[in-house]
């Protein structure tokens, strides 16, 4: 069975462009391959985060996760820096890149420009440790998107030259697992592009929102003065609001306010109050599982332990065998 190694943000909730999107694809794919699923604490050292921050957001992460489909009996969920095998590795991989390499990795580029002030080590070699992520488990796919292709290219890169250094055939080359042709694209309430937090929490409807909250931002969401002509063409903040209703009302309710729009008679008020109201009932059994798993610290405790104790079991043969390769012997 092929492994698979896919890292999980720790800041944010999970909103339903991510749901409808990665995650659901994630809880297919733990029925299929060797899964590894890590939350990346380590990563977001890079921008300083307060240690309760930190610790809260990687709960909530690991919560929503559970809470959205992944089973931790079929796949590997686990925090990062509960694999302390990652950072060793992480080393070994910083003796044998190059600073001009990483230097031009077009991530730290974009991450210099936006943050200046902020340019510290850990950015320029987050590459490095993302390779480590992926060559501690021999992961040969990695569910990335095109703003990730060019690490994964690198891991590649790290790993083979290892393989070159020490006349070995140890490292497996990843490539990305591209499933962008199963994914559903999940709209913003801004009227421009996909759903993200990136683009400010009112884009965004997430999965623990409560009922009240998601009415909110609904009835916030960027509308026009409506259509001056039958079968007008949508522009595109009303087609984001029609392509979120087919993905959580039925096909009745889809129908009815697309042809109420069609024939000029579309009241954009109703069509916001029905779109809520489906996203709540879409969104409650989820939101009743968040809170349920959230209030159960005896489970979160034993998901995170069987996900270290699992990742671990598989980081430290890896290293045992690194360390033999490099030449490391006790006297």
């Amino acid at each position: 069975m092929e492994t698979v190694v896919s890292g999980i943000r720790s800041t944010g909730n999970l909103h339903l462009g991510n749901y409808y999107g990665a995650v659901q694809n994630f809880v297919k794919m733990q029925h299929e391959y060797n899964c590894y699923f890590f939350i990346a604490d380590l990563h977001s050292l890079t921008t300083h985060p307060t240690p309760v921050n930190l610790h809260s957001s990687v709960k909530s992460v690991l919560v929503e996760y559970l809470a959205a489909g992944i089973d931790p009996d079929k796949a590997t969920i686990y925090v990062q820096s509960d694999v302390p095998e990652i950072a060793e590795l992480y080393l070994y991989m910083n003796m044998n890149a190059y600073v001009g390499e990483l230097e031009r990795s077009t991530s730290f580029k974009d991450k210099v420009r936006a943050n200046p002030d902020n340019v510290n080590a850990g950015l320029l070699t987050y590459p490095v440790l993302m390779a480590a992520d992926i060559l501690i488990h021999h992961a040969t796919k990695v569910p990335v998107g095109k703003d990730q292709e060019q690490h994964l290219e690198m891991a590649r890169t790290f790993g083979n030259r290892f393989n070159r250094l020490y006349h070995t055939e140890y490292f497996k080359e990843p490539f990305a697992f591209n499933f962008s042709h199963n994914l559903i694209k999940i709209p913003g309430l801004d009227g421009k592009g996909k759903m993200g937090k990136s683009e400010g929490e009112n884009n965004a409807v997430y999965l623990a929102d409560a009922p009240e909250v998601i009415r909110k931002k609904v009835m916030r969401a960027v509308t026009d003065s409506g259509p001056t002509v039958e079968n007008q063409q949508k522009p595109e903040e009303i087609q984001n609001l029609f392509d979120l209703l087919k993905v959580v009302s039925t096909q009745d309710t889809y129908d009815h306010f697309n042809n109420l729009y069609n024939t000029m008679q579309v009241r954009y008020g109703d069509l916001k109050k029905q779109l809520a109201e489906d996203m709540i009932i879409a969104t409650e059994p989820i939101r009743e599982r968040i809170n349920a798993i959230a209030a159960d610290t005896d489970y979160l405790h034993k998901v995170a332990q069987l996900g270290a104790d699992k990742a671990r079991e598989s980081a430290s043969k890896t290293l045992r065998e690194v360390r033999e390769i490099i030449g490391f012997r006790k006297f």
